[in-house]
């Protein structure tokens, strides 16, 4: 039987596996990242004030993309205007995760209406973990239902990890069950390589393993030591060029910056645009 404390302990060591000196490897190739988004929740503070001036400045920090289920001002059409006028494509957004077909097609035209290319659910789960074998046969069962709806409105549907996917069940780990039994023609992952990591996983492992079935990537850093704490990206131990070299094998193109509970989120954006922008692999 796994203890929370062998996967406690699984986790830190897969961790540890991770440590380089993330600016030293920046000379370790040619490719660069063609385009870097980021998800708008990591400056929600900042843009319940001037969000123009604030998205701008994420665009001269050189971002390109974001993730956002919302629009901002009075509009979908002038919050799109705005951000084609500095640079910045909106690309993924999120729903709730459910089969109910009212509020399935609700969310889902929400989206569509911010013409983004992909719907994400952030937790594909009724309840907390730990899971077990009939809590991934609910959540498959959803995430193909969810996936069917979001295919008939033209958008890709992705399903968002995080460690507890990584936590071993009665059969194996719940991350492998749920790509298993979910349509590869209709459910997709946005794989989060900070929670892979702190699940005790591998993330390149993890991306050889279902290549074609990740499109986009959330670039969190992870900080050294037994917290294994959140960490902006370029300040931390995760192994990003490492990830990087497959994902472009790949054909991945789209890469977003997050760090959960960010104490000065544009401070994050403009180290992390700095350090991806110069990251070569």
């Amino acid at each position: 039987m796994i203890t929370r404390r062998k996967f406690l302990a699984t986790s830190l060591a897969t961790a540890s596996s991770l440590l380089i000196l993330p600016r030293n490897g920046m000379a370790a190739g040619k490719r660069k990242l063609g385009n870097i988004g980021y998800i708008t929740g990591i400056i929600g503070k900042e843009l319940t004030g001037d969000w123009k001036a604030v998205l701008r400045k994420t665009a001269e920090f050189g971002y390109t993309e974001i993730e956002t289920g919302r629009y901002l001002g009075d509009s979908a059409a002038s919050f799109l205007a705005y951000c084609s006028e500095i640079g910045l494509k909106p690309i993924a957004g999120g729903i709730g995760f459910t089969d109910d077909r009212a509020k399935l097609d609700e969310n889902l035209d929400r989206l569509v209406e911010l013409r983004l290319k992909y719907a994400v659910t952030y937790w594909p789960w009724q309840g907390g973990g730990p899971f077990m074998l009939e809590d991934c046969k609910k959540s498959a069962e959803t995430l193909n239902i969810m996936g069917e709806a979001a295919h008939r409105k033209g958008l890709i549907f992705c399903w968002h990890n995080h460690a507890v996917e990584f936590a071993p069940m009665e059969q194996g780990l719940p991350f492998d069950y749920l790509m298993a039994h979910t349509d590869k023609e209709l459910v997709q992952c946005e794989l989060d390589i900070y929670w892979v990591a702190k699940g005790g996983a591998d993330p390149l492992k993890v991306l050889k393993k279902y290549r074609g079935r990740v499109p986009i990537l959330h670039v969190k850093d992870m900080a050294p030591g037994p917290e294994m704490d959140f960490e902006c990206p370029g300040s931390g131990i995760i192994n990003f060029p490492a990830v990087f070299r497959e994902s472009a094998r790949q054909g991945i193109q789209h890469y977003f910056v997050e760090r959960d509970k960010v104490p000065d989120g544009m401070a994050c954006l403009a180290s992390a645009a700095e350090y991806l922008k110069a990251l070569r692999f």
